[in-house]
Protein backbone atom coordinates (compact mmCIF):
# COMPACT_ATOMS: atom_id res chain seq x y z
CA UNK A 1 0.00 0.00 0.00
CA UNK A 2 1.18 3.69 -0.49
CA UNK A 3 1.66 5.68 2.16
CA UNK A 4 -1.19 7.70 0.97
CA UNK A 5 -3.76 5.02 1.54
CA UNK A 6 -2.65 3.76 4.64
CA UNK A 7 -2.86 5.48 8.22
CA UNK A 8 -0.45 5.16 10.58
CA UNK A 9 -1.33 2.92 13.54
CA UNK A 10 -1.90 5.18 16.70
CA UNK A 11 -3.51 7.52 14.29
CA UNK A 12 -6.88 8.97 14.81
CA UNK A 13 -9.62 7.15 12.58
CA UNK A 14 -8.65 8.07 8.85
CA UNK A 15 -11.84 10.25 8.22
CA UNK A 16 -10.62 12.71 11.02
CA UNK A 17 -6.73 12.78 8.81
CA UNK A 18 -5.60 14.21 5.47
CA UNK A 19 -3.49 13.41 3.68
CA UNK A 20 -1.03 16.56 2.71
CA UNK A 21 0.96 15.43 -0.84
CA UNK A 22 4.45 16.66 -0.33
CA UNK A 23 6.30 18.98 -2.79
CA UNK A 24 7.77 22.61 -3.52
CA UNK A 25 5.87 25.49 -2.50
CA UNK A 26 6.84 29.22 -1.39
CA UNK A 27 7.37 29.69 2.38
CA UNK A 28 6.63 32.95 3.94
CA UNK A 29 5.57 36.53 2.52
CA UNK A 30 6.98 39.89 1.56
CA UNK A 31 3.59 41.67 1.23
CA UNK A 32 3.09 41.75 5.07
CA UNK A 33 4.80 41.40 8.69
CA UNK A 34 8.63 41.77 8.71
CA UNK A 35 8.90 38.05 10.39
CA UNK A 36 7.71 36.71 7.20
CA UNK A 37 10.39 37.74 4.69
CA UNK A 38 11.82 36.76 3.14
CA UNK A 39 9.70 34.46 1.09
CA UNK A 40 11.31 31.71 -0.39
CA UNK A 41 10.74 28.15 -2.12
CA UNK A 42 10.91 24.69 0.25
CA UNK A 43 10.21 21.26 -0.18
CA UNK A 44 8.45 19.46 1.95
CA UNK A 45 7.87 15.49 1.70
CA UNK A 46 3.94 14.16 2.25
CA UNK A 47 2.21 13.68 5.85
CA UNK A 48 -0.68 12.79 7.46
CA UNK A 49 -2.30 15.76 9.57
CA UNK A 50 -5.26 16.23 11.56
CA UNK A 51 -8.28 17.39 9.90
CA UNK A 52 -9.29 19.77 12.94
CA UNK A 53 -7.46 21.12 15.73
CA UNK A 54 -7.78 19.10 18.75
CA UNK A 55 -10.73 19.47 20.81
CA UNK A 56 -11.86 19.53 24.40
CA UNK A 57 -13.58 16.57 23.76
CA UNK A 58 -10.14 14.73 22.77
CA UNK A 59 -8.50 16.21 25.34
CA UNK A 60 -10.52 15.27 28.06
CA UNK A 61 -10.05 11.51 26.66
CA UNK A 62 -6.38 11.92 26.86
CA UNK A 63 -6.56 13.55 30.34
CA UNK A 64 -9.10 10.41 31.37
CA UNK A 65 -6.42 7.76 30.43
CA UNK A 66 -3.18 9.33 31.34
CA UNK A 67 -4.34 11.52 34.79
CA UNK A 68 -2.05 14.27 32.98
CA UNK A 69 -2.21 17.55 34.52
CA UNK A 70 -1.49 20.82 32.39
CA UNK A 71 0.95 23.33 32.82
CA UNK A 72 -1.69 25.71 33.61
CA UNK A 73 -2.36 23.85 36.46
CA UNK A 74 0.64 23.73 38.06
CA UNK A 75 2.34 26.14 40.66
CA UNK A 76 4.50 28.39 39.05
CA UNK A 77 8.29 28.46 39.39
CA UNK A 78 9.78 31.70 40.83
CA UNK A 79 13.38 31.49 38.98
CA UNK A 80 11.28 31.39 35.78
CA UNK A 81 9.56 35.38 36.86
CA UNK A 82 12.24 37.53 38.31
CA UNK A 83 9.97 40.16 40.29
CA UNK A 84 6.86 38.65 39.72
CA UNK A 85 4.36 39.26 42.47
CA UNK A 86 3.66 36.49 44.53
CA UNK A 87 0.28 36.05 43.96
CA UNK A 88 0.56 35.57 40.47
CA UNK A 89 3.02 32.28 40.63
CA UNK A 90 0.04 30.12 41.05
CA UNK A 91 -2.12 27.75 38.90
CA UNK A 92 -3.36 29.91 36.02
CA UNK A 93 -3.31 31.05 32.61
CA UNK A 94 -3.57 34.74 30.34
CA UNK A 95 -7.34 35.13 29.86
CA UNK A 96 -8.80 37.43 27.09
CA UNK A 97 -10.81 40.14 28.50
CA UNK A 98 -12.62 42.13 26.07
CA UNK A 99 -12.53 46.14 26.92
CA UNK A 100 -15.38 48.43 27.19
CA UNK A 101 -14.43 50.74 24.90
CA UNK A 102 -12.34 51.36 22.42
CA UNK A 103 -8.46 51.62 23.08
CA UNK A 104 -4.85 52.30 22.05
CA UNK A 105 -4.17 49.04 20.68
CA UNK A 106 -0.37 49.43 21.34
CA UNK A 107 -1.01 48.17 24.87
CA UNK A 108 -2.16 44.22 24.91
CA UNK A 109 -2.05 44.39 28.64
CA UNK A 110 -5.68 46.08 28.42
CA UNK A 111 -7.32 42.86 27.00
CA UNK A 112 -4.81 40.78 28.48
CA UNK A 113 -5.28 39.18 32.27
CA UNK A 114 -3.13 37.07 34.16
CA UNK A 115 -5.74 34.77 35.88
CA UNK A 116 -5.91 32.15 38.67
CA UNK A 117 -7.51 29.04 38.23
CA UNK A 118 -7.30 29.26 34.27
CA UNK A 119 -7.54 26.14 31.98
CA UNK A 120 -8.36 24.12 29.59
CA UNK A 121 -11.50 22.96 31.70
CA UNK A 122 -11.95 26.78 32.81
CA UNK A 123 -11.78 28.58 29.47
CA UNK A 124 -12.17 31.65 31.56
CA UNK A 125 -11.29 30.80 35.07
CA UNK A 126 -12.48 29.88 38.10
CA UNK A 127 -16.76 29.76 37.63
CA UNK A 128 -16.62 28.26 33.68
CA UNK A 129 -16.49 25.19 32.37
CA UNK A 130 -16.81 23.00 28.46
CA UNK A 131 -20.22 22.79 29.29
CA UNK A 132 -21.50 23.11 25.62
CA UNK A 133 -17.83 23.22 24.23
CA UNK A 134 -16.91 19.35 23.29
CA UNK A 135 -16.28 20.42 19.95
CA UNK A 136 -14.20 23.54 20.65
CA UNK A 137 -10.52 23.89 20.25
CA UNK A 138 -8.94 23.11 23.36
CA UNK A 139 -7.29 26.17 24.88
CA UNK A 140 -4.70 27.18 27.52
CA UNK A 141 -1.94 24.75 26.75
CA UNK A 142 1.57 25.40 26.80
CA UNK A 143 4.07 23.49 24.61
CA UNK A 144 4.53 20.55 26.66
CA UNK A 145 0.72 19.73 26.44
CA UNK A 146 0.49 19.97 23.31
CA UNK A 147 3.31 17.51 22.65
CA UNK A 148 2.43 15.39 25.63
CA UNK A 149 -1.11 14.65 24.29
CA UNK A 150 0.84 14.29 20.53
CA UNK A 151 3.40 11.19 21.98
CA UNK A 152 0.11 9.25 23.55
CA UNK A 153 -1.80 9.83 20.31
CA UNK A 154 1.40 8.15 18.14
CA UNK A 155 1.38 11.67 16.67
CA UNK A 156 4.04 14.99 16.38
CA UNK A 157 3.32 17.93 16.15
CA UNK A 158 4.30 19.77 12.83
CA UNK A 159 6.68 21.46 11.62
CA UNK A 160 6.48 25.36 10.58
CA UNK A 161 7.16 24.34 6.92
CA UNK A 162 4.94 21.52 7.42
CA UNK A 163 2.06 23.32 8.60
CA UNK A 164 2.14 26.14 6.25
CA UNK A 165 2.16 24.13 3.07
CA UNK A 166 -1.11 21.94 4.39
CA UNK A 167 -2.48 26.00 5.40
CA UNK A 168 -2.12 26.58 1.61
CA UNK A 169 -4.20 23.64 0.52
CA UNK A 170 -2.68 23.34 -2.80
CA UNK A 171 -3.03 27.26 -3.37
CA UNK A 172 0.49 28.03 -4.18
CA UNK A 173 1.52 32.01 -2.74
CA UNK A 174 -1.65 32.95 -2.27
CA UNK A 175 -2.64 35.49 0.62
CA UNK A 176 -5.34 33.45 2.08
CA UNK A 177 -6.19 29.86 2.70
CA UNK A 178 -8.81 30.43 0.35
CA UNK A 179 -7.13 32.45 -2.39
CA UNK A 180 -6.08 36.16 -3.12
CA UNK A 181 -9.23 38.08 -2.19
CA UNK A 182 -10.40 39.05 1.12
CA UNK A 183 -13.13 37.13 2.98
CA UNK A 184 -16.51 39.00 1.49
CA UNK A 185 -19.68 39.69 3.86
CA UNK A 186 -21.90 36.93 2.12
CA UNK A 187 -18.91 33.74 2.20
CA UNK A 188 -17.88 33.92 5.69
CA UNK A 189 -14.51 31.85 5.82
CA UNK A 190 -12.85 31.67 8.92
CA UNK A 191 -12.97 32.88 12.95
CA UNK A 192 -10.99 36.14 12.95
CA UNK A 193 -12.21 39.23 14.76
CA UNK A 194 -15.60 40.38 13.07
CA UNK A 195 -16.43 44.28 14.70
CA UNK A 196 -14.51 46.85 16.74
CA UNK A 197 -11.17 44.67 18.43
CA UNK A 198 -10.86 44.78 21.42
CA UNK A 199 -14.33 45.67 22.43
CA UNK A 200 -17.50 44.48 20.07
CA UNK A 201 -17.52 41.60 18.40
CA UNK A 202 -20.27 40.86 15.97
CA UNK A 203 -22.40 37.99 16.76
CA UNK A 204 -20.73 34.93 16.47
CA UNK A 205 -17.58 36.04 17.17
CA UNK A 206 -15.03 37.36 19.71
CA UNK A 207 -14.59 33.39 20.89
CA UNK A 208 -13.72 30.22 19.47
CA UNK A 209 -16.11 28.60 17.44
CA UNK A 210 -16.78 24.54 16.76
CA UNK A 211 -14.13 23.20 14.74
CA UNK A 212 -15.53 22.97 11.31
CA UNK A 213 -17.64 25.64 12.02
CA UNK A 214 -16.27 26.95 8.20
CA UNK A 215 -15.45 25.92 4.77
CA UNK A 216 -12.31 23.63 4.68
CA UNK A 217 -8.93 24.48 2.17
CA UNK A 218 -8.18 22.63 -0.51
CA UNK A 219 -6.91 19.77 1.47
CA UNK A 220 -10.10 19.43 3.41
CA UNK A 221 -8.44 20.81 6.39
CA UNK A 222 -10.37 22.94 8.63
CA UNK A 223 -9.62 26.24 10.67
CA UNK A 224 -6.32 26.91 9.61
CA UNK A 225 -7.10 30.25 9.24
CA UNK A 226 -8.56 31.45 12.23
CA UNK A 227 -10.29 30.59 15.45
CA UNK A 228 -6.70 28.87 17.40
CA UNK A 229 -2.98 29.65 16.88
CA UNK A 230 -1.73 26.09 16.78
CA UNK A 231 1.33 25.31 18.27
CA UNK A 232 4.15 23.96 15.59
CA UNK A 233 7.87 22.05 17.28
CA UNK A 234 10.50 24.44 15.39
CA UNK A 235 12.13 26.85 17.67
CA UNK A 236 11.72 30.72 16.65
CA UNK A 237 13.99 32.65 15.53
CA UNK A 238 14.16 36.29 13.19
CA UNK A 239 16.08 34.64 10.27
CA UNK A 240 14.77 31.45 9.64
CA UNK A 241 16.83 31.12 6.72
CA UNK A 242 19.75 31.29 8.61
CA UNK A 243 22.32 28.29 7.62
CA UNK A 244 20.36 27.58 4.50
CA UNK A 245 22.39 28.30 1.32
CA UNK A 246 20.55 31.01 -0.98
CA UNK A 247 21.48 28.67 -4.04
CA UNK A 248 19.54 25.49 -3.03
CA UNK A 249 15.95 24.74 -2.57
CA UNK A 250 15.78 23.92 1.46
CA UNK A 251 14.21 20.40 2.13
CA UNK A 252 11.94 20.22 4.96
CA UNK A 253 13.48 23.14 6.67
CA UNK A 254 13.48 23.68 10.35
CA UNK A 255 13.78 26.02 13.10
CA UNK A 256 16.74 27.33 14.87
CA UNK A 257 18.33 26.54 18.59
CA UNK A 258 16.61 26.83 21.72
CA UNK A 259 18.77 29.81 22.71
CA UNK A 260 18.22 31.30 19.20
CA UNK A 261 14.28 31.84 20.38
CA UNK A 262 14.72 33.75 23.79
CA UNK A 263 12.94 37.18 22.98
CA UNK A 264 15.67 40.00 22.84
CA UNK A 265 13.18 42.79 24.48
CA UNK A 266 13.07 40.79 27.69
CA UNK A 267 16.53 39.94 28.24
CA UNK A 268 15.73 38.88 31.86
CA UNK A 269 13.06 35.61 30.86
CA UNK A 270 15.85 33.02 29.27
CA UNK A 271 12.53 31.13 28.03
CA UNK A 272 12.79 30.04 24.82
CA UNK A 273 9.74 29.98 22.20
CA UNK A 274 8.49 28.31 19.63
CA UNK A 275 6.64 29.17 15.96
CA UNK A 276 2.67 29.35 16.29
CA UNK A 277 0.69 30.03 12.94
CA UNK A 278 -2.50 30.18 11.65
CA UNK A 279 -3.84 33.27 13.72
CA UNK A 280 -6.98 32.94 16.08
CA UNK A 281 -10.73 34.38 16.84
CA UNK A 282 -8.71 37.71 18.00
CA UNK A 283 -7.07 38.77 14.73
CA UNK A 284 -8.43 41.82 13.53
CA UNK A 285 -7.78 43.61 10.39
CA UNK A 286 -7.13 46.60 12.43
CA UNK A 287 -4.53 44.93 14.38
CA UNK A 288 -3.09 41.62 13.37
CA UNK A 289 -3.64 40.71 10.00
CA UNK A 290 -2.22 36.81 10.63
CA UNK A 291 -5.01 34.90 9.74
CA UNK A 292 -3.25 33.60 7.12
CA UNK A 293 -0.74 31.10 5.74
CA UNK A 294 2.56 33.13 6.32
CA UNK A 295 2.02 34.33 9.51
CA UNK A 296 3.88 33.38 12.03
CA UNK A 297 4.38 34.29 15.99
CA UNK A 298 6.68 33.65 18.62
CA UNK A 299 5.25 31.74 21.46
CA UNK A 300 6.78 31.55 24.99
CA UNK A 301 6.89 27.40 25.62
CA UNK A 302 5.75 27.52 29.32
CA UNK A 303 2.42 29.50 28.32
CA UNK A 304 -1.01 28.80 27.14
CA UNK A 305 -3.64 31.49 26.54
CA UNK A 306 -7.40 31.32 25.67
CA UNK A 307 -6.71 32.00 21.90
CA UNK A 308 -3.94 28.70 21.46
CA UNK A 309 -4.48 25.32 20.44
CA UNK A 310 -2.82 22.41 18.08
CA UNK A 311 -3.43 19.89 16.13
CA UNK A 312 -0.84 16.92 15.23
CA UNK A 313 0.76 15.12 12.06
CA UNK A 314 1.90 11.70 11.08
CA UNK A 315 4.66 11.10 8.58
CA UNK A 316 4.55 7.60 7.01
CA UNK A 317 7.98 5.50 7.29
CA UNK A 318 9.83 4.95 4.63
CA UNK A 319 8.92 2.17 2.98
CA UNK A 320 11.84 -0.80 2.96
Amino acid sequence: MTAAATVPAGAPPAEDMRWIPGGTFRMGSDDHYPEEAPARDVEVGGFWMCRTTVTNAAFTAFVAATGYRTVAERPLDPADFPGAPAENLVPGSMVFVGTPGPVDLRHLSQWWRWTPGASWRRPEGPGSNLAGRAGHPVVHVAYEDADAYATWAGLALPTEAQWEHAARGGLDGATYTWGNAPERPSRRQANYWHGDFPWRAESGYGRTAPVGSFPPNGYGLVDMAGNVWEWTRDWYTEDRWAGYAACCLPRDPRGGRPADSYDPAQPQIRIPRKVIKGGSFLCADSYCLRYRPAARRPHMVDTGMSHVGFRCVAVPAPEA
